[in-house]
């Protein structure tokens, strides 16, 4: 469905370094580092991406109001892995790890924010 999603951020090397970690974490690679980017994929595929970059346009980084990003997990553990890991690299706590039942049954997920305030959801959808 999609093809990438970009978050932009004021500092491109600390995000790269939370970044790098949560994904490595969720089973995916590293895809792209330049100046001023980085970019992670899926270890079996070569889309969709995740990009980090300060702002295109040159003005600042700042997260929208409503928007998320939300990761799978294979796990509820790994959901549980992602928040702690999370929260020790500089991300804000937005909904501690657990069952969401009005969303769905089996839905187990955990929301934070990144250093530079960008809200992601890690989830797991399979039953525990």
């Amino acid at each position: 469905m999609f093809s990438h999603v970009m978050l932009g951020v004021k500092d491109v090397a600390r995000a790269t370094d939370f970044y790098d970690g949560l994904m490595t974490l969720l089973g995916h690679r590293s895809y792209i580092r330049e100046e001023g980017w980085a970019a992670w994929r899926p270890a079996d595929s070569d889309r969709p991406l995740v990009i980090v970059s300060k702002p295109f346009d040159g003005g600042p980084a700042s997260p929208g109001n409503g928007q998320m990003l939300a990761f799978n997990a294979a796990s509820r553990a790994l959901v549980d892995s992602a928040h702690g890991y999370a929260l020790s690299h500089g991300g804000k706590d937005e909904g501690a790890p657990g069952p969401r039942p009005q969303y769905h049954p089996d839905y187990y997920g955990a929301y934070f924010r990144d250093p530079d305030g960008n809200k992601l959801c890690v989830v797991c959808h399979e039953a525990g």
